[in-house]
Formats: C-alpha cells, sequence, structure tokens
C-alpha cells in the first residue's frame, strides 16, 4: 500500500509540476493594463487634482502604465522613482513645426523628457493624437515629425524611448467585419500609414491605435448589446468565413482587422498597442441608453478577464501587449459623457474591478491552477498510509 502511494504521488507531482511549467510559459500572452489621463478632462475641474495625487491613484489602483494626452511635466515628475511606465503625446500643433526642424523636437525633449529619464519610466513617446481626423492638413508633416523627434532621441542618446502615433479605429479601417477584409483607408494608406509600419518595423516601435467598441456598436445596429460586453452567450459571435476563425467580442474583432490591415500594407508582424479604449458610464443624450454604469462595469472586467486569460487574439496569440482604459478620471461638468474609473473625488466608480496587470484569473491563470495544485497535495498527504491514490 506504502509503495503504491508512494509511487502514484511521485507520478502526480511530476504531472502537476510540467502543468505549472506549461502554465507559467513564456509564450502565454501577457497583457500590461494602464489608463489614460485626459487634459481636456482636468481642464473641467475648478482645481484639478495635483501630479501627486493622480499619482498616488494610479499607483492605488495597481494600474502598471498611464497615458498622457498632453505631457505635462509637472506629471511627468510625480512618477519620478515609481513603476508606472508613461506613455507621452506631443499635441497635434506641435507636428509642423517638429517637422520643419530637429531642434524644435530637441527642445521638447529636453523640457518633457531629459529633466526626468530614466528616474520616470517613459517608455514611448506619441507624436500627435488621431491627426488624421482632428488636423488632416498637418498629415504630411506627421511622418517627418515622428522621425525627428527619434532622431534627437539617439543625439541624447537615449534608445530605449519609441516613437509613434496614435489613431483611431473607425477614421483609419474601412471595414471591421469580417477582419480578413479590414484593409486601412486609401487617402492615408500610401502617404501616411505604409512609410510610417516600415518607420516602426525599421525602429522595432508599435502602431498605437484608439479601439472603441462602444462608437462601433452604436454605427452598426446588427451587433448584440452582448458581444461588446464579452458576454459569451450561445449565439453571440461572429465568424470570418474566409479565416473560419470565430470572434467571441467585438474588441477581438477590431484588434484583429487592423491586424489584417497591417498585412495587407506588407507589416503583419508590427507590435500593436491599444491607446484608448472604454465604455461611457454616463451620457446626457437620452438616446444614448447604452452608456450606463452597468454596462461599463460588464465591459471593463470583460476586457481585463479578457486580457488575463492568456488567450490573445484568433490572429495574434500573444495578444496585445498594453491596452490603455479611457479614461482616468471623470469630466466635472454636466454635459457629454463620462468614461472615468475614478468618480470626480478620485474614489473608485468600480468597487470591484481590479486593474492590476497580473495574470491570475478564473478561467486559465497560474493561480487558479496553484489553488487545484494545493488541494491535490493536501488531499494525498491526508490518505497517506490510508489509500493508494490511482490517477484517472
Amino acid at each position: 500500500m506504502a509503495s503504491h502511494f508512494s509511487l502514484s504521488s511521485v507520478s502526480l507531482l511530476t504531472l502537476l509540476s510540467l502543468l505549472l511549467t506549461a502554465t507559467a510559459s513564456p509564450d502565454t500572452a501577457s497583457t500590461v493594463i494602464g489608463a489614460t489621463y485626459s487634459a481636456s478632462t482636468a481642464a473641467t475641474y475648478p482645481t484639478p487634482p495635483t501630479p501627486e495625487r493622480v499619482a498616488s491613484a494610479v499607483s492605488s489602483l495597481g494600474l502598471s502604465s498611464l497615458r498622457l494626452d498632453v505631457s505635462d511635466p509637472g506629471l511627468v515628475r510625480a512618477f519620478l522613482y515609481s513603476n508606472t511606465t508613461l506613455l507621452l503625446t506631443i499635441p497635434n500643433a506641435l507636428v509642423p513645426p517638429l517637422a520643419a526642424n530637429r531642434s524644435n523636437a530637441m527642445r521638447w525633449l529636453y523640457a518633457h523628457v531629459v529633466p526626468f529619464f530614466p528616474r520616470t519610466k517613459i517608455a514611448a513617446i506619441s507624436v500627435g493624437n488621431d491627426v488624421l481626423e482632428s488636423t488632416p492638413e498637418f498629415s504630411q508633416f506627421l511622418l517627418p515629425a515622428i522621425q525627428n523627434v527619434h532622431l534627437a532621441l539617439l543625439d541624447l542618446g537615449i534608445r530605449k524611448i519609441s516613437v509613434s502615433t496614435t489613431f483611431s479605429f473607425v477614421n483609419v479601417v474601412t471595414t471591421p467585419f469580417p477582419p480578413s477584409a479590414a484593409q486601412f483607408q486609401d487617402a492615408p494608406l500610401e502617404t501616411v500609414i505604409r512609410p510610417l509600419l516600415q518607420f516602426l518595423r525599421d525602429t522595432n516601435s508599435s502602431f498605437f491605435i484608439n479601439v472603441y467598441p462602444y462608437n462601433l456598436y452604436r454605427l452598426r445596429s446588427e451587433i448584440p448589446i452582448g458581444f461588446p460586453l464579452f458576454q459569451e452567450h450561445p449565439f453571440s459571435f461572429r465568424d470570418d468565413m474566409t479565416t473560419g476563425v470565430r470572434y467571441r467580442n467585438l474588441f477581438d474583432m477590431m484588434v484583429d482587422a487592423v491586424i489584417s490591415a497591417m498585412a495587407v500594407a506588407g507589416h503583419e508582424n508590427i507590435p500593436l498597442i491599444v491607446t484608448e479604449t472604454g465604455w461611457p458610464s454616463s451620457s446626457t443624450d437620452p438616446r444614448e441608453v447604452d452608456a450606463n454604469p452597468v454596462y461599463a462595469e460588464l465591459y471593463i472586467k470583460g476586457l481585463l478577464g479578457h486580457l488575463r486569460s492568456g488567450r490573445g487574439t484568433p490572429l495574434r496569440k500573444e495578444g496585445v501587449p498594453l491596452v490603455y482604459i479611457y479614461e482616468l478620471i471623470d469630466k466635472q461638468v454636466r454635459q457629454g459623457r463620462n468614461w472615468g474609473i475614478l468618480f470626480p473625488n478620485m474614489t473608485k466608480k468600480y468597487k470591484s474591478v481590479d486593474y492590476s496587470s497580473g495574470s491570475d484569473s478564473v478561467l486559465g491563470g497560474f493561480g487558479f491552477l496553484k489553488m487545484v495544485v494545493g488541494q491535490f497535495l493536501v488531499f494525498a498527504f491526508l490518505l497517506r498510509g490510508n489509500a493508494a491514490i490511482s490517477l484517472l
């Protein structure tokens, strides 16, 4: 009996060890979770939150990264010696002067990067945000501006900060479904996007894009509400008949549409970072009944659970490396939409949501498997000497 137990125990422990090793494999998708802090939102406050209070809120939420859509040096300073990485943004208005002269890029870096890096973990810089839509007259200056910022960083001996720009999904992708048919719109493709993708490949940088399933859901009335909210109902899916891929949420479908569009443009392996995504918890437009806190919490919980599951997307199994939730705090106005995960008083809007970037999840996380292993071991040693354990 004892020898039977010993052999079976060794077999059990060996099997569980292999399972743990497989679960902890570096091939498992891992996504860093961040949030966007919007200067336009901060401007709605009579007295905006201090940089120190913002940094404290980010830390208490467990967020690993913060995207600044306007890179206030005071905010960058507030993250000195913290573990939070920053994605800085250069305003659209500065794109033409940056394109005209590298010295302008150097001046911006001396004000926003040099005094803080590497004590502040600045990971990337976005030159402009949705330039093609908000300031299309600047599109011809976009790539030269990006190149000048990159070269200015090299002149300073800084090689660990990548440079890109941010696009909006609905403004650059022709069709979201099927994802295999997606392409970039013709107008910006040849003049901006294709040469940008070549630059991103050459500099090992990422393609930044804002992905809002909420906005696409509102544009496409045939989409059932469960699909963008990660509710895996029996009929809540869409099949791409070209690739044979089944999509069970709108976020994956939109991400894969961007990946397909990059592939058509000749650059399918460029890393993709989602710089904005979220769901509004309120809207003053009475027609936006789906902008409510229940759906907003469902979206954020579903998104975070999906990102932590390690499944990636059908076309990119390694997943999206970094996703920023829009946005950190609510606006302090009575008009428009509110997207914040914090109320204006900086308290959590969704009490049960965990924003940390850990990989533990109910569906497939390492922590869940550790719990199962622990239960097996306790059960095995309780029965030691009394019964044989057999693996079925």
